[in-house]
């Protein structure tokens, strides 16, 4: 594959991987003090599919959003929300996106699942981290408030980037090879 034909491929997914973000923050179940979205489930699925370069549309996507365009949860944009008791958890959209990209580019699917799963924990830990931070509350507050009632939505959208993932991989493994 030529290097040109390479990039053109990140550039396009990086594109694609935005906007699905940005739809899916778009998609909500109302909740205090974190909404439920599903920007989770844009995040595990561009490191399942983009792996080692899953780093790129998500520091983008916040990038677009500190710059002020409707990126986030209802439209929301700007350096406060980046800053708000949400930001850690869209920091953390970063380094989840890279560690399931890192583990997606292992065989083994056990190592994938393990890759969804630690995907949602750095987005928890960064979350949860500048939640007791900004809010400020102590820890057993912040993880009922900011862990627990979306671990079961978390769950369903780990599956379903893993279900999504196996079913399209074979089409979007051009990626990764050169």
């Amino acid at each position: 594959m030529t290097g040109d034909y390479h990039r053109s491929l990140i550039i396009t997914h990086t594109t694609l991987f935005i906007a699905m973000t940005t739809v899916f923050s778009w998609i909500s179940i109302p909740f205090i003090p974190v909404p439920i979205t599903l920007q989770t489930l844009g995040v595990l699925l561009t490191g399942t599919i983009m792996k080692r370069y899953a780093g790129i549309p998500m520091a983008l996507y916040l990038l677009l959003g500190a710059i002020g365009l409707p990126v986030f949860h209802n439209g929301a944009a700007g350096l406060g929300v980046l800053i708000g008791p949400t930001g850690g958890y869209l920091i953390g959209f970063i380094p989840a996106a890279i560690m399931v990209g890192l583990c997606y580019e292992q065989e083994s699917e056990k190592i994938h699942v393990a890759g969804l799963a630690s995907g949602i924990l750095i987005i928890y830990l960064f979350g949860l981290s500048w939640l007791i931070l900004s809010v400020p509350m102590g820890i057993i507050p912040a993880i009922t408030a900011g862990m627990l009632p979306f671990i079961p939505g978390d769950i369903i959208k780990s599956t379903a980037a893993f279900l999504i993932t196996k079913r399209i991989q074979p089409y979007t493994t051009r990626l990764t090879t050169r």
